[in-house]
């Protein structure tokens, strides 16, 4: 399953400048999901994240994830019209610095679900490389 910008608009509240993802080219509600970032100059956060040294800040990456995330398990009828909320982050860590140009691709892995609590397993990448892994808990509401 594919989805565009609009069509993630339709599954989650963020919007500009916090809509930090481009496309989904992959998912399996309450499973899995791959979404795209292209990574612009024009990003609002290389203003001041480095001037002279553009680097997405980690942080944000790990909200891409958790917004790739908040898509596959809110495209499910019983979570439709819920929000999702970052519940924690564990073991993340920062392999790559990623910068303008970049196509970062997310992948998320639910591997469990307790109520309205959820754990995934995120991967961000750049062609392959490693740039943040991550396990993060959510809660729907």
């Amino acid at each position: 399953m594919k989805l565009t910008q609009e069509q993630i608009k339709e599954i989650i509240p963020h919007r500009d400048p916090f809509l930090l993802i481009d496309e989904i080219v992959e998912c399996e509600p309450g499973k899995s999901v791959v979404a795209i970032k292209n990574i612009r100059e024009d990003d609002f956060w290389f203003k001041g994240h480095f001037p002279g040294h553009p680097v997405v800040p980690g942080v944000l990456m790990l909200e891409m994830l958790a917004q790739a995330g908040a898509c596959a398990m809110l495209m499910l009828p019983e979570n439709k019209g819920k929000l999702g909320f970052f519940g924690g982050v564990k073991d993340a860590k920062f392999r790559r610095q990623v910068i303008p140009g970049d196509v970062l691709r997310l992948e998320v892995e639910i591997v469990k679900t307790r109520g309205a609590v959820g754990f995934g397993k995120g991967l961000a990448s750049v062609n392959g490389d490693r740039a943040v892994s991550a396990e993060i808990s959510f809660a729907l509401k």
